[in-house]
C-alpha cells in the first residue's frame, strides 16, 4: 500500500510545519491561517476575502507589480483561497526557485501594507465578483441554504460578504485583522516537494520565524437549533435549482467517516452514484445531481445539489426523498457497504495523485486536529464502520423532520 510520511516540526515561534518529501519536479507550499470568515465580526462580512485580495497589493519592500511578477517570471503561480475557517496563501513552483516562493510568502504574511490606493480599486473588482455570483443561482443556492441552516451565526454568512460591507472596509479593518489573526499558533505552513528537511528548516525560520503577533482570536459562536425548512424563491432562469440537506458530524467527530461514505454512496462523484444512477441514468430527469459534505472544526452541513426542468422538478424532488427514505430505512446490504467503502478508499488514492491537493490536505489536518492519519488508518477506519453505526448516522442525519430543502424556480 502507498504510504505518505510527512515530518513534522514547529518553528521557533511556534508556527506549525509538515512536510511531506518527494521526488516530483514541482513543490507546493501554502500558508494557511485559521482567519476564514467565520470569524469577522458583525458588519465586517466580507472582510477575510478582501484581505486576501489585497494581500498580493504592496508590502513594505514591494510594490504590488512585483508580488505578481517575481514567482511568476520563473514559471511559479502564486494563489490564494479564503473560506470559513482559513486563508491561504500559496505557491507552486520548480524546486530550484523554493527560496524564492518562501521569501515572497513570508515578505506577504508578514509585511503586507495595504496601500489605498490599491484598496480602493480592489473594492471594484470584489463588486464585481459579487454581481458575479449573484448571476449564478447554481453557485448562489449553497450559500443562501447555508444562512438558513446556521442562521444567526457567522457560518452562515456570504464569503464574499456584501455591497455595502465591502463598500465600507478601510486599512484600517485589514491591519486590525492581521494583527488579530496573523499569528504563530494560527498558522501551519505546508510543503510537498523535493528538499532537505535540513534546508527546508533553515529556510523557513529566515523568512517566517520573525513573525511575533500575538493577536485575540475570536471565539467560535455556537451555532443555534436547527430548525426545519422548506422555502421556494424566484432566483433561477432556465431550470429549477434544488438543494436539500441538514446538519452533520464536525470535522473532529468520530462520525465524520461514516458520513463520507454515505454521502459518496448517495451522489458522490463517481458515475455509479445512486442519486446518478437513479435520477440521471434511469430517468433523465437531470445533467447535474450531487451530493455534498462540508465539516468545519465544531459541526458540518450535508446536501444534495440537483438542477432540473420545471416539469421534472416534483418528480425528482421525489426520488431524493425516496432515497434518503430507503438508506433510512435500513435497506441498504451488506454489499452495498462493502463496495461503498472500496469505491472511497479508490478515491482517496487517486486524491493522493494531486501534490497541490495533498498540501493542502495535510495543512487542513494539522489546523482542525494536530495530526495526521496514514492510509493505513484511514483504511483500517473505513473498514471498521459497522452497518449499525450507518444506519445510525443516516436515521439521525436524513430524516425529512431534520432536513432543510430550498429551490430556486421561476
Amino acid at each position: 500500500m502507498f504510504e505518505i510520511k510527512p515530518e513534522f516540526f514547529k518553528l521557533s515561534n511556534g508556527i506549525q510545519v509538515v512536510f511531506l518529501p518527494n521526488n516530483a519536479f514541482v513543490s507546493h507550499m501554502g500558508v494557511m491561517i485559521h482567519a476564514g470568515s467565520r470569524f469577522e465580526d458583525h458588519g465586517k462580512e466580507g472582510l477575510a476575502h478582501f484581505l486576501e485580495h489585497c494581500i498580493f497589493k504592496g508590502t513594505n519592500k514591494r510594490k504590488a507589480f512585483d508580488i505578481f511578477t517575481d514567482l511568476d517570471s520563473v514559471g511559479g503561480e502564486l494563489n490564494a483561497y479564503t473560506n470559513k475557517e482559513e486563508i491561504c496563501v500559496h505557491a507552486s513552483f520548480r524546486n530550484n526557485h523554493f527560496m524564492i516562493a518562501s521569501e515572497l510568502l513570508g515578505d506577504i504574511i508578514q509585511n503586507a501594507n495595504f496601500p489605498e490606493e490599491e484598496i480602493k480599486k480592489e473594492k471594484e473588482v470584489v463588486l464585481d465578483e459579487i454581481n458575479s455570483f449573484m448571476d449564478n443561482p447554481s453557485e448562489r443556492i449553497f450559500d443562501d441554504f447555508e444562512s438558513y441552516v446556521f442562521k444567526g451565526n457567522p457560518l452562515g454568512s456570504n464569503i464574499l460578504g456584501t455591497n455595502e460591507t465591502v463598500n465600507k472596509f478601510t486599512r484600517d479593518d485589514l491591519l486590525s485583522y492581521v494583527s488579530r489573526y496573523f499569528t504563530p499558533s494560527n498558522i501551519v505552513i505546508s510543503f510537498v516537494g523535493r528538499i532537505s528537511l535540513n534546508e527546508l528548516i533553515e529556510v523557513l525560520e529566515r523568512d517566517f520565524g520573525s513573525i511575533s503577533r500575538k493577536g485575540k482570536p475570536k471565539s467560535i459562536i455556537d451555532v443555534r437549533p436547527f430548525t426545519p425548512f422548506k422555502l421556494i424563491e424566484n432566483k433561477a432562469n432556465f431550470q429549477t435549482h434544488t438543494l436539500i440537506g441538514g446538519l452533520a458530524p464536525s470535522y473532529n467527530d468520530a462520525e465524520r467517516r461514516g458520513m463520507i461514505l454515505l454521502i459518496n454512496l448517495l451522489g458522490g462523484p463517481a458515475l455509479n452514484s445512486r442519486l446518478t444512477l437513479l435520477i440521471r441514468e434511469k430517468y433523465g430527469y437531470a445533467y447535474n445531481i450531487e451530493a455534498n459534505y462540508t465539516a468545519y472544526s465544531d459541526i458540518g452541513f450535508w446536501s444534495i445539489y440537483m438542477g432540473t426542468d420545471k416539469k421534472y422538478l416534483k418528480k425528482a424532488v421525489n426520488l431524493i426523498y425516496d432515497e434518503l427514505n430507503f438508506i433510512c430505512d435500513k435497506k441498504l446490504t451488506e454489499r452495498d457497504i462493502e463496495q461503498a467503502k472500496e469505491q472511497l478508499k479508490g478515491h482517496i488514492a487517486l486524491s493522493l495523485d494531486s501534490n497541490m491537493e495533498l498540501m493542502f490536505s495535510l495543512a487542513k489536518s494539522i489546523m482542525m486536529h494536530g495530526s495526521i492519519d496514514s492510509i493505513h488508518d484511514i483504511y483500517r477506519q473505513l473498514d471498521a464502520i459497522t452497518m449499525d453505526e450507518l444506519e445510525n448516522i443516516a436515521k439521525n442525519r436524513f430524516s425529512q423532520i431534520n432536513l432543510g430543502e430550498l429551490i430556486y424556480s421561476f
